[in-house]
């Protein structure tokens, strides 16, 4: 079966804008591009990606679509725009012309403020992107749940994806309070969710099992008809190579029927973001 990753990211370190990014972040503290990723086409039947901002800036979202421009594999874009600007509207509007662009997101788990996604002069911003039918990857983390469904019910008509599962604090088992909100999101939204970056929030020597109650609760909270596989490349190589996360998520997923798997590898991302 092929696969979309619906979630992977590209950077060049002397672009200057990665503030997170920085030699204490080890192995993945260096440039990743296209040829890198390559590889992951044939070996894991990856037929495109959706390619996600890693840095706060407009060149970051111009860096992005140039790279979707010359890689075909790149199906499509998610990149970021200053949502508090006053001219947020227009500067959506205008990438928005650009077909590779599907998507904008904020880093809003990097924004001191909990509450800074319901702050009413984002609202513009958020009503364009429902306009242009751009989606919207929430960036989330558990934290921030109930303030994503208010978010939500003021924006029926956004197409949102949570990226990551809100990352789950599966090292410590955390999960009640998670499950609660992803379940009251799931249930009260239309949101969609991601299937990825869940080894970086587990222990080291992590396994399958560790994983297990976190996804089968998003299989059952979102169905397989919202959920969306993606890998966190190359973060996730933090606590796994691309192989070992495919090989995770198939067993993980191994319960569900063939077409609902192709859902959740495939036909969701395609769907969800206009693939």
């Amino acid at each position: 079966m092929t696969r979309i990753d619906a979630h992977q990211h590209f950077w060049k370190l002397d672009r200057g804008d990665y503030g997170w990014l920085t030699p204490e972040a080890g192995a993945i503290y260096r440039d990743f591009l296209p040829a890198d990723f390559e590889p992951f086409l044939d070996a894991h039947r990856v037929s495109g990606t959706v390619l996600v901002q890693a840095a706060p800036t407009d060149a970051e979202t111009d860096f992005l679509l140039s790279l979707a421009e010359d890689n075909p594999f790149v199906r499509g874009v998610v990149g970021w725009v200053d949502f508090e600007a006053a001219d947020a509207p227009q500067q959506i509007a205008a990438l928005a012309e650009r077909s590779a662009l599907v998507g904008l997101r904020p880093m809003i788990q990097d924004i001191p403020d909990v509450d800074w996604m319901l702050r009413p002069q984002l609202t513009p911003a958020f009503e364009a992107m429902a306009r242009h039918a751009l989606t919207f990857d929430a960036l989330t983390l558990p934290g921030h749940l109930k303030n994503l469904r208010v978010l939500l019910d003021r924006h029926p008509d956004l197409t949102t994806v949570i990226d990551h599962g809100s990352k789950p604090a599966i090292r410590t088992r955390a999960f009640d309070a998670w499950a609660h909100d992803m379940s009251v999101l799931a249930r009260q939204t239309s949101a969609c969710c991601k299937l990825s970056g869940l080894v970086t929030e587990a222990a080291d020597g992590w396994t399958v099992d560790d994983l297990r109650p976190y996804v089968d609760h998003l299989l059952a909270s979102f169905g397989a008809d919202r959920l969306i596989w993606g890998s966190d490349w190359p973060v996730c190589t933090l606590a796994a190579t691309y192989a070992d996360w495919v090989a995770a998520t198939d067993r993980l997923l191994a319960g569900l029927s063939e077409a609902q798997a192709r859902c959740v590898l495939h036909d969701n991302a395609v769907r969800v973001y206009g693939l």
